[in-house]
């Protein structure tokens, strides 16, 4: 079957990089709507008198419920239906909710707009990966999928960095309306210039198959131990990566004593740097050592785990924030090896119809897990310890969290000698 010329100008390089680089400018966006929060709780927590606990539950529950659960049914859509217009809508929701997020005077308020935001989120991830699968040969994946995951620091960063200084020198409300009524603007861009490309056209898989609904999806993961291990896994990780990313502002500020613009700046500095250093390394590990076996795909973020909670421990007890910043690198870092290697791995937990639903599944768990009950961990924890070490109390709620690291790296190293078995090309 000859393709048409659209079709043949999606899978020509140009094509699909262009459309490689919008996915991460949304997937940057994404985390800046979901990260400025993590610079802003502490004036919000000023004006609204909020405590630790309702922080936790502003940056973890009221976003992850919905949009770990609505990933699922619109993961069912994406596969049915076009990825990019879903996107398009997703990035719209999102970006409107974030700049409600200004506009709230109390808790409850700012609770559901965040709640919100969530669900604009549910629908910009999964259907993002099934897209990139689509435009990328398995032997670029890896790389393709890390690359993508560029957004996540990038993105991190730039919320921390713009929201932190937006409300320095305006306030909070408006680093909310801001960025979001950018998001807003973008949707429309984005509808343009991305298109779905052929289903499967790098897989051996008839591309007229149907693809799976949730049930017979769920059927699949069950039968796979490796999914399941490398779903905890990375869910684990993921307590203490967005656990630490969300309190990280509140240590800097309480145990080290900076400013506002100054954490702003240290924050936005080692989640850029380290975040797409590791990004880089997960994924030329994963595409390298992974031609080589299949489980080095669980064991290169199991080894970068276990190296990157110690040196998180050095950089929590380092008391100057120049030494602080060049120690935070590292382990940030590391712990952003697994992205490349564990997505390219479960998108291979199935055949290729099954990818959109297994991704969902699969940050279903991660998010669930990491966002709404590491968020809220470390928040409950800094509460629980505070009559004992007052100011601290953050400081000691990390050195428990990062014991969460330990047991992603046991789960990831099991799910090493499944994970050929349990492999589908």
């Amino acid at each position: 079957m000859t393709a048409s010329p659209t079709n043949d100008s999606i899978a020509a390089p140009r094509g699909r990089y262009v459309a490689l680089a919008l996915l991460i400018i949304v997937y940057t966006l994404n985390f800046v709507d979901r990260q400025i929060i993590s610079i802003l709780k502490d004036p919000i927590a000023a004006e609204l008198n909020l405590t630790d606990s309702q922080l936790g539950l502003m940056g973890g529950v009221a976003f992850a419920v919905l949009y770990t659960t609505l990933a699922i049914p619109i993961a069912w859509a994406a596969d049915r239906s076009s990825r990019v217009w879903i996107m398009t809508l997703a990035l719209g929701v999102w970006s409107a909710f974030t700049a409600i997020c200004g506009l709230t005077t109390n808790f409850i308020q700012l609770f559901f707009a965040r709640m919100g935001v969530g669900v604009g989120e549910a629908g910009g991830v999964a259907p993002a990966y099934s897209l990139i699968a689509d435009y990328f040969p398995p032997k670029q994946r890896a790389r393709a999928l890390a690359i993508y995951s560029f957004g996540i620091p990038v993105g991190s960063a730039a919320g921390i960095l713009f929201g932190g200084l937006l409300a320095q020198y305006v306030d909070w409300r408006f680093a909310f309306v801001s960025i979001g009524l950018f998001g807003v603007f973008l949707a429309p861009a984005f509808r343009l210039f991305v298109k779905d490309p052929p289903r499967n056209i790098f897989d051996a898989q008839s591309t007229n198959e149907k693809p799976l609904g949730f049930l017979p999806a769920c059927e699949l993961a069950f039968a796979k131990p490796s999914f399941w291990l490398l779903a905890f896994g990375a869910a684990f990780s993921s307590m203490v990566g967005y656990g630490l990313l969300y309190w990280m502002p509140t240590f800097l500020a309480r145990s080290m004593h900076m400013s506002l613009v100054d954490r702003s700046w240290f924050l936005a500095g080692v989640l850029f740097i380290g975040g797409v250093a590791g990004m880089a390394l997960g994924g030329f590990l994963g595409d390298r050592l992974g031609e080589r076996s299949k489980r080095f795909y669980p064991l290169i973020p199991a080894v970068a785990f276990l190296i990157s909670a110690p040196l998180y421990v050095l950089g929590v007890l380092t008391t100057d924030p120049f030494v602080a910043f060049f120690v935070f690198l590292a382990p940030q870092a590391l712990g952003l090896v697994w992205l490349g290697p564990v997505i390219t791995a479960v998108q291979h937990l199935g055949p290729a119809n099954s990818r959109t639903m297994i991704s969902a599944l699969f940050l279903l768990i991660n998010n669930l897990i990491g966002i709404a009950v590491g968020t809220y961990f470390f928040g409950a924890m800094s509460d629980f310890l505070k009559p004992q070490f007052g100011e601290d109390s953050i400081k000691y709620a990390f050195m428990f969290g990062l014991g969460f690291y330990i047991i992603a790296a046991l789960l990831l190293f099991l799910a090493s000698f499944r994970i050929k078995k349990d492999w589908v090309d």
